[in-house]
């Protein structure tokens, strides 16, 4: 394709995705060419038809072999496609009418054009996302959903070295920042000239609504403070968070805990994550039910789940902060030295809440997971961590996506299952291949267990790198599915 077809190809991408109006086919032509750094444009004979990726990437090798970028730095192709792109989406204002326009008619139709729209301006990055690898994983708690991700690129070597020499930069604050729509990026920072982003009111208060560019389920949306705050469980978070499902009950939203390693990895802007996705945790079970004095119409009990969910229901949401709050401030102060729950160790604390809300019919629902950030000299990354033996498959932080059942795994899995698959096909000794060898242990201990066979060994390790995060949520739950546990778990509420 060459540069003048692709522009072409670029434009009428645009016209046809409603990103530009037929009588704006010149000046997004010349905007492209301003972007590219090119001073001319001959129409070609006919326009090719191609996904949007080629589309760009012909845009991007014509800039690298001009010198205009470092053609084989991710980073730098990423910045220039997003600031073409970003020449062709909308100001926020138009996006902000559209959306409000269909809000006042569905929310419903807002969010299905505003998700489209992210992915037609090519913010969420469609060709990435299709390359994640997905399945479930059957497991005592119902089918829990493995995602190996893909779509987030790693860390860019040439980025990262270029990056020390720049001077310490303030703004945008952080990535979740406002001032992220329409930024242009740096090699520290994601280029963002291609994001739009829409105000809404939670519980009386200016805040934003966006997709995640990575998607981790489908419509995973962001719901940001207006302000640089940090995040904070407490009556107002669960408030917000019935407040934003009333408006958008096609939805769900949840917020990641406010302490370190049982939080998101942002702490410093308060933000919740929702979208149209069931996951694992909603489908799970009332296993235990129990009713607090003076709550009685709100239904309460423990969900069947490795983690420890209080799940609250009721028709009227200001029963569920009035209760809420009530076991978060008990849960907050609460020690029970037989459980090896503490509160606070030398000053610091450890108690807090991974809330989830929903609507279930004209139920407003909320889900309460326990976590505690305790460290001990075994466990020296947390106590109701993964544990060492399951880091092979998952180090990094539970936060609220996988505490809901849907593991996020890092891209370093798909060659090093595949490498697993075909040791365990072949005989060969897993120690001495790198990428098998951090496995080892684990795939000798499964594979006397079945019959392994060219055709089904990646099943057998997909279904039990399922069953490695089925136990990585065990270890992340406070009180554990033993007897001891329950009782200590039926203490608690006792205690709220």
């Amino acid at each position: 394709m060459t540069v003048n077809e692709a522009i072409a190809a670029l434009v009428s991408y645009a016209a046809e995705r409603g990103l530009i109006s037929g009588c704006e086919r010149v000046w997004a032509v010349n905007s492209v060419l301003a972007v590219l750094k090119l001073d001319s444009f001959t129409p070609p004979d006919s326009v090719p038809q191609a996904p949007l990726h080629e589309i760009l990437d012909a845009l991007l090798d014509d800039a690298a072999g001009r010198g205009l970028i470092d053609g084989d730095s991710v980073t730098c192709r990423d910045m220039l496609d997003t600031a073409v792109m970003g020449a062709l989406t909308p100001r926020p204002a138009q996006v902000i009418e559209k959306f409000n326009s269909l809000c006042a008619q569905s929310p419903r139709a807002a969010t299905d054009w505003y998700y489209n729209f992210s992915q037609d301006t090519n913010y969420i990055r469609r060709d990435r996302i299709e390359r994640d690898v997905k399945w479930r994983t059957a497991t005592e708690y119902g089918e829990l959903d493995i995602t190996i991700n893909l779509s987030k690129p790693e860390k860019d070597p040439r980025a990262i070295a270029a990056a020390r020499d720049l001077p310490a930069a303030g703004y945008p604050r952080c990535q979740l920042c406002a001032e992220n729509e329409g930024y242009a990026g740096r090699l520290d920072h994601p280029a963002r000239a291609n994001h739009r982003i829409v105000p809404v009111t939670v519980n009386g208060s200016p805040w934003f609504l966006q997709y995640s560019p990575y998607v981790y389920y489908n419509e995973h949306c962001i719901v940001l403070n207006s302000e640089h705050t940090p995040m904070r469980i407490d009556r107002d978070c669960f408030r917000k968070l019935l407040d934003f499902v009333r408006q958008f009950p096609h939805y769900f939203v949840g917020s990641n805990a406010d302490l370190p390693i049982v939080g998101g990895s942002i702490l410093a802007h308060d933000h919740f994550q929702g979208g149209r996705y069931t996951f694992p945790m909603e489908r799970a079970p009332v296993e235990h039910a129990f009713t607090f004095p003076g709550f009685e119409d709100v239904r309460c009990g423990i969900v069947k789940w490795p983690m420890s969910v209080l799940r609250l229901a009721c028709a009227d949401p200001g029963r569920l902060v009035d209760l809420a709050e009530r076991v978060l401030t008990r849960w907050r102060s609460y020690t029970d030295e037989s459980a090896v729950v503490y509160a606070e160790t030398d000053g610091v604390m450890h108690n807090t809440i991974t809330p989830i809300a929903r609507r279930r019919g004209g139920d407003y629902e909320l889900d309460l997971v326990l976590r505690n950030n305790l460290t001990t000299p075994e466990h020296p990354l947390g106590l109701y961590h993964p544990h060492a033996e399951l880091h092979h498959i998952k180090r990094e932080n539970i936060g609220l996506i996988e505490v809901m059942g849907l593991a996020i795994l890092p891209s370093r899995l798909k060659s090093e299952l595949g490498a697993v698959a075909d040791g365990l096909v072949s005989g060969a000794e897993l120690r001495s291949d790198p990428l098998a060898a951090p496995h080892a242990d684990w795939a000798e201990g499964f594979a006397p267990h079945y019959r392994i066979t060219a055709e089904n060994a990646r099943d057998i390790v997909r279904r039990e790198t399922g069953l490695v995060f089925a136990r990585v949520l065990e270890h992340a739950g406070v009180f554990k599915r033993t007897d001891a546990g329950r009782e200590a778990f039926l203490r608690f509420l006792s205690a709220v």
